[in-house]
């Protein structure tokens, strides 16, 4: 085919993407609530159930944990359905799981609770949708804005930290619980009327599951990525949850209080997100996510001997945030430059599997290691600081991605070769 004919051949990708970025975003955001709903009610739980520090740990984490895990196979659903099938089919479980979550928290049966929140973790997998979906809509050397975009719908975590306790105060816990499904269950309504699909997606063969994970396993730069991403957004992920925990641990706080805050440390990551993903388009990705670790090590070692004034952890942990965007933006704009244009979907699944195991071991580690006598988490974020840098070791060595790579056609140049 040549060059007039590939040409004329790509699918018109301007018509549509900015909308479907933007719906996709805000289902992500919708999706991001409801995995997150637990974490900032914790100190309720705590306190009705009687739980310790670790019961408490294990309660927040566990929707992250299935939430992670389940992502593998969303992303290679993704990849064969569509992100508009799969937002659809997500969102949908998820409404009625969190009325579950509602219904089995009045019981205070810390077991039955538990177990419901594994199943909300679903609502963490809409990540996995997203990464493909978007990334499918955007040329090659844009691609990290349009997963950069799409990431800041993880200010989801900063609207459950700020709106569900209130909402409980306001309103009253079950209340809260219906009025959150009713907002899940619209946003698969609206998904499944308003997104598309990209066309870069039309006349795409569709392969089985099995043989695009095992392709996806045996290549180097996944299981790089995979430990990149597993610190950086585990680190979000793990504070966006944990932080109110921490926050009435040390500082006394009460959960609509820790809640505002918590709100404020995800918002600013969510905000600098899309910004790591532009400078990764910009600069490549492996200097921005540089940049990340180097600051998060600093700044975890700052917090982990917990100054008293609020004027200086505040700014410590917006700062913190501020790295933590920036890398999660910067590592997820390796994905587009590293991974073949067919395989996004898996290996973006993939990676966000990892990134959300990340983030399920941390709150654990914290709930083990919290000192109850000097109010100190000091072991915990010292081990973050010790991640941090064995991943800015790694990212040394990660291949940087040119624009032109071979793997990093946009999809649809790479149609249009293989027509």
């Amino acid at each position: 085919m040549s060059s007039v004919e590939a040409a004329s051949a790509a699918p018109n990708l301007k018509q549509g993407q900015l909308r479907n970025l933007i719906l996709a975003t805000l289902a992500s955001t919708v999706g991001f609530w409801a995995w997150t709903i637990v974490g900032p009610l914790s100190k309720r739980y705590a306190g009705d159930m009687s739980l310790t520090p670790g019961q408490t740990a294990i309660l927040v984490a566990m929707p992250i944990f299935v939430g992670s895990i389940a992502r593998v196979p969303v992303g290679a659903l993704t990849d064969k359905y569509g992100g508009r099938v799969m937002f659809t089919v997500i969102l949908g479980i998820t409404a009625p799981l969190v009325l579950l979550t509602g219904l089995v928290g009045q019981l205070n049966n810390f077991p039955l609770l538990v177990a419901v929140a594994f199943l909300l973790g679903i609502a963490g997998t809409v990540f996995a949708i997203g990464i493909p979906f978007c990334s499918a809509w955007y040329e090659s050397h844009r691609k990290g804005f349009a997963t950069g975009v799409f990431g800041a719908g993880m200010v989801g975590t900063a609207v459950s930290a700020f709106f569900t306790p209130r909402l409980v105060a306001a309103t009253g816990y079950m209340a809260t619980h219906i009025i959150i499904a009713a907002i899940v269950a619209v946003s698969a309504l609206l998904c499944w009327l308003l997104l598309r699909d990209s066309p870069a997606r039309a006349g795409r063969k569709v392969e089985p599951m099995m043989p695009k994970l095992k392709q996806a396993f045996s290549l180097k730069v996944t299981w790089q990525l995979c430990f990149l991403y597993a610190v950086v957004f585990g680190a979000f992920v793990a504070f966006s949850n944990y932080l109110p925990t921490y926050l009435a641990n040390v500082y006394e706080y009460d959960p609509t209080g820790a809640g505002t805050r918590t709100a404020g440390f995800a918002l600013a990551a969510v905000i600098a997100r899309p910004i790591g993903g532009t400078l990764a388009d910009t600069f490549g990705p492996k200097i921005v996510t540089l940049t990340s670790f180097g600051g998060t090590i600093v700044l975890a070692m700052l917090v982990a001997f917990q100054p008293d004034a609020e004027h200086v952890y505040g700014p410590l942990f917006l700062a913190m945030a501020v790295f933590l965007g920036l890398g999660t933006g910067g590592v997820f704009g390796w994905v587009g430059r590293a991974a073949p244009a067919k395989d996004v979907g898996t290996i973006g699944g993939i990676i966000a599997a990892a990134g959300g195991l990340g983030g399920y071991f941390p709150p654990l580690v914290m709930g083990a290691t919290y000192n109850p006598d000097n109010r100190s988490y000091f072991v915990g974020l010292t081990l973050l600081a010790v991640f941090a840098a064995l991943a800015f070791l790694l990212a040394l060595m990660v291949r940087n991605g040119g624009k032109t790579s071979e793997n990093d056609k946009p999809v649809e140049q790479a149609q249009a070769s293989a027509g």
